[in-house]
């Protein structure tokens, strides 16, 4: 399994992540599948609600327009991102206590206050995380894409 997200959708994360410091930023993933390989072609951000800044929940009003968007475009959410504050880009506990989708891919983007972001991809898949490759690229071929039922 691979993700492969376009250079730009990893800046607008790695911003995210800088803007939300020291609280964590979240958002979903929008893309398709083809054959092991997911496509993220658009990335929702959503309104972080929880109440501690070292824990991510998205605002539901923000996952339904994301689910409505994607389906409209006849695409899925494949994914969510968020990130780990003073932390490593490695899924915590919370993390896997909050997963249950199989086949979900969590992106996560670790920073410590003005120095690099470091992002990593993980799948969710029978009970468990998984490390994922992953690349990106300015101008990823979507064309041919076909969404996985």
């Amino acid at each position: 399994m691979k993700l492969l997200l376009p250079q730009i959708l990893q800046a607008d994360i790695e911003a995210a992540a800088r803007a939300a410091f020291p609280a964590e930023c979240c958002g979903l993933m929008e893309g398709v599948w083809e054959d092991a390989v997911a496509h993220v072609l658009a990335l929702h951000p959503a309104p972080n609600l929880a109440a501690r800044p070292d824990r991510f929940e998205i605002d539901p009003a923000a996952h339904f327009a994301a689910l409505r968007a994607a389906r409209d475009a006849g695409h899925a959410l494949i994914g969510c991102y968020h990130s780990h504050p003073n932390g490593a880009a490695e899924p915590s506990a919370h993390d896997l206590a909050g997963a249950g989708e199989d086949g979900f891919i969590w992106l996560i983007a670790a920073l410590a206050g003005e120095g690099p972001v470091t992002c990593r991809a993980f799948v969710y898949r029978d009970g468990g995380f998984s490390g994922i490759g992953w690349a990106t690229g300015a101008d990823l071929v979507t064309s041919s894409l076909k969404l996985r039922n």
